[in-house]
């Protein structure tokens, strides 16, 4: 089946991507000197056929997810322009296709979707999550080359950031502002390299507070210029266990992850929630070998949201936001600081003069505040390296 039609109903918060110049997302097509400045959305395209090449009904998908959200299927065809008839048809040839029934209806009580009609929808939410950088940073690279051709415009930002909301929501202020900008995302690692460079303007990097703030910033130090960087502020957020609701292992704890009961999903390796993940049970006389894999590394804290959702995986080390927008509980375990490192030049150059505008309105904070784990206070604010962290002096002397 096809699961890239417009107007697809997701879960809060989840990724939406479409190759089309001009539609979905807002302020699409700008005027910037005198030029359009092209959207492109990427989104993934998965299909399921049965055993004897029988696919999937069109739309079905989209009901599930509708009903997902709304707990109505009247809710879902509405919201999905589908008369409830033709809905119920989809649900019945279904049924037929897989031999068992994608959702069960309760006399005032709604719609509620079968085991089977969970595992599609998160399927769905998984291939969206675990794709959305790789999609969203070639779309970036594709604007910028469309923008090159088409105009004479001054060449955009680069930002090199890894994956998170403080950034999706940064760069959807970028695109309604018309402000051109080449998004792409990256470890902190290999955001700090492509700093060094000079192949990015903006490098995103998270520090914990606290305890384990000096070990991880000594982890990059030898990709950071501490006297010529300059730290510009954009959120503190909450990172902690991502469990399933109502917390069914009980795990409350890093060391509960060392029990064999306990199915966890790893990040990739490189990924800063992995390298504090790391950190953090070498301090307690632990390896991170010792945890009970599921055999693969997610790559966005969104698609460990989505695996424990979909119940392979009993935790995962990741953000509050995705865990709540995924309907899944969250045990914090720290806070960090989310910021761009950038040269002292660069932040001061006319060509950042917009995009620390947009950082320092009160709008745009406000946005970041309503991310659940987020804190945007100080937001913006630009500072050296030894007045933002108090460990910078150990690690740098």
């Amino acid at each position: 089946m096809d699961g890239s039609s417009a107007g697809r109903t997701r879960a809060p918060g989840a990724s939406s991507y479409r190759l089309d110049a001009g539609r979905e997302r807002p302020s699409c097509t700008q005027q910037i000197n005198g030029a359009a400045m092209f959207k492109v959305l990427i989104q993934p395209k998965w299909t399921l056929h049965a055993a004897d090449g029988r696919p999937l009904p069109p739309k079905l998908i989209d009901l599930l997810l509708g009903v997902h959200a709304t707990g109505s299927l009247a809710a879902a065809c509405r919201d999905l322009d589908l008369s409830y008839r033709y809905a119920w048809g989809l649900l019945q040839s279904s049924r037929t296709l897989f031999g068992a029934p994608l959702l069960r209806m309760t006399r005032g009580r709604g719609a509620k979707l079968t085991a089977l009609g969970e595992r599609l929808v998160w399927a769905d939410q998984r291939i969206a999550a675990r794709l959305a950088p790789t999609l969203d940073s070639l779309a970036s690279e594709v604007e910028v080359e469309l923008e090159r051709t088409l105009s004479a415009q001054s060449a955009p930002q680069r930002l090199h950031a890894a994956h998170g909301f403080a950034v999706e929501t940064l760069r959807r202020f970028l695109d309604e502002a018309g402000i051109p900008v080449d998004l792409k995302y990256r470890s902190p690692g290999e955001a700090l390299a492509a700093l060094r460079s000079g192949d990015c303007d903006l490098a995103g990097v998270h520090l914990p507070i606290g305890e384990f703030e000096h070990d991880i910033l000594a982890h990059y130090a030898d990709r950071i210029d501490p006297l010529n960087d300059r730290v510009l502020h954009l959120a503190t957020r909450r990172i902690g266990l991502i469990v399933a609701p109502g917390n069914p292992k009980r795990i409350r704890t890093l060391t509960d992850l060392l029990r064999d009961d306990v199915r966890f999903i790893h990040r990739q390796a490189g990924s800063g929630a992995r390298l504090l993940l790391e950190h953090m049970l070498t301090r307690q006389g632990h390896s991170i070998r010792d945890i009970r894999g599921c055999g693969i590394d997610e790559l966005t804290h969104a698609a460990v949201a989505t695996y424990v959702a979909s119940g392979m995986a009993d935790a995962g080390f990741g953000l509050e936001t995705p865990a709540r927008r995924y309907g899944q509980d969250f045990v914090p375990i720290a806070s960090e600081h989310y910021f761009f490192l950038a040269r002292a030049e660069t932040l001061e150059s006319p060509g950042l003069a917009e995009v620390l505008a947009i950082l320092r309105s009160e709008r745009f904070r406000q946005e970041l505040g309503r991310l659940p784990g987020y804190d945007a206070d100080r937001c913006g604010t630009a500072q050296d390296l030894f007045e933002a962290f108090a460990s910078a002096r150990g690690v740098f002397g």
